[in-house]
């Protein structure tokens, strides 16, 4: 079955093209959401095995809150377990923690990392590098800040070395080149913050670029203590990044057979990439343009216009900046528009969310006993209510008591009274 078949493998010829032809094949919302529930794995016969499979179904997991990782995997993976995750993370290390899109943390497959390095991680990295050289100097702490960056990596690099792994803290206790404090909002009463320390942000260039990553975590898994080590030692093999275009080219590759259709708008949002990056990306992969329901102009990868069967009725419940919810800019084919304020804060982080057939409808939170609860903002059927309550109690055992604090928590997450 064609529909089956894995990111990886060549996609020409597998569904039979339609380049060429003069009119472009309609892409109908029914038709996207319909795919996604297969290519997302989401649908309960479509799940996967594999840990990092996974991963490569979604291109990338958001990583910003550690607990997202594990529930997005949770929710796509047959008989998920914290531990099955834990060892792909730190000891298959399979999994790996990575800044890139959008200034965002993410979980990649390993052999996706030599794209991402060198186009969305290096856009990241040159755009933080060159801010903190500014803020350096604005600050008063140097006249020269891109001298301070320079020295800084060196130290740190110098003190990782030999497989040594370290935390935020300790290096910065240890290595006086990249002390050094100040004021945020100076002036700003409400909002001012005092002694924030740079060296965190000098560790962030750092993990953009490449050079260190964040390997064990120190706490629990549901929080972010990690100890850097630098990146050869952690994979234990020298890769080399990709040039630009063609890691571009390969991500909006993988993008297009997780994502597709979507827009060009679509993917210079998720890629916080450039037009011109995009376009030059789309014609690489050959993309083929299609017709959405909204008449915009989607895009899929050469012999994949044509829709998938449809699938039989599925639910989900979704964490936190899950990948799904955030994987489209334009989402009014799976999302009703009047939803967001509840299920978005003000920055655009999508909490929580309730799916029914590929649509949000509602969001879910916890008991002070780590029971997970369904909140509905779009009434659902009996049969509905109760697929939802199955997979209510199927992340309530993967949990297993732990109780998620969410940074990102959405109107509905907080109990607010719907308009």
């Amino acid at each position: 079955d064609s529909r089956s078949v894995t990111p990886s493998t060549p996609l020409l010829g597998i569904l039979g093209s339609r380049v060429g032809q003069d009119l472009p094949m309609r892409f109908s919302d029914q038709a996207r959401r319909d795919r996604l529930a297969r290519r997302h794995a989401l649908h309960p016969v479509h799940r996967l095995d594999d840990v990092t499979d996974v991963a490569r179904a979604m291109v990338a997991l958001h990583a910003t809150e550690p607990s997202t990782v594990h529930l997005a995997i949770a929710a796509r993976l047959n008989e998920p377990t914290v531990d099955r995750v834990e060892s792909a993370l730190y000891e298959q290390r399979g999994l790996v923690k990575q800044l890139a899109m959008r200034r965002t943390l993410f979980a990649f497959a390993r052999e996706l990392l030599p794209a991402v390095w060198g186009s969305a991680s290096a856009r990241v990295a040159l755009q933080q590098q060159l801010q903190l050289g500014r803020d350096l100097e604005r600050h008063g702490l140097t006249d020269d800040g891109p001298g301070w960056v320079e020295r800084g990596r060196a130290a740190v690099l110098d003190r990782l070395a030999g497989g040594h792994a370290l935390s935020a803290a300790r290096l910065r206790a240890e290595l006086p080149a990249i002390d050094g404090r100040t004021v945020v909002a100076e002036g700003a009463t409400r909002w001012q913050l005092t002694n924030v320390p740079f060296a965190p942000r000098l560790l962030t260039v750092l993990g953009a670029e490449h050079s260190i990553v964040r390997g064990r975590n120190e706490g629990h898994w549901r929080t972010s203590r990690p100890a850097w080590t630098l990146m050869d030692d952690w994979l234990g093999e020298q890769l080399s990044p990709l040039s630009s275009e063609e890691g571009y080219a390969h991500l909006v590759r993988q993008w297009l057979w997780t994502f597709g259709p979507g827009t060009e708008a679509d993917l210079v949002w998720w890629l916080g990439s450039t037009k011109a990056a995009v376009r030059a990306a789309l014609r690489d992969v050959q993309a083929v343009p299609v017709t959405l329901d909204s008449e915009d102009t989607g895009f899929v990868l050469p012999g994949d216009d044509t829709p998938d069967e449809p699938v039989e009725d599925w639910v989900a419940l979704l964490p936190v900046l899950d990948p799904t919810l955030m994987g489209w800019k334009a989402r009014d084919f799976y999302l009703d528009p009047a939803l967001v304020p509840l299920l978005f804060d003000s920055n655009g982080n999508g909490g929580t969310t309730a799916w029914v057939n590929g649509r949000v409808v509602g969001c879910w939170v916890q008991d002070a006993d780590g029971r997970v609860l369904v909140i509905e903002s779009v009434p659902q059927p009996a049969r509905h209510r109760a697929m939802l309550q199955a997979e209510a109690e199927r992340l309530t055992a993967f949990l297993d008591g732990v109780v998620i604090s969410n940074v990102y928590r959405s109107q509905l997450m907080k109990g607010e009274p719907l308009p």
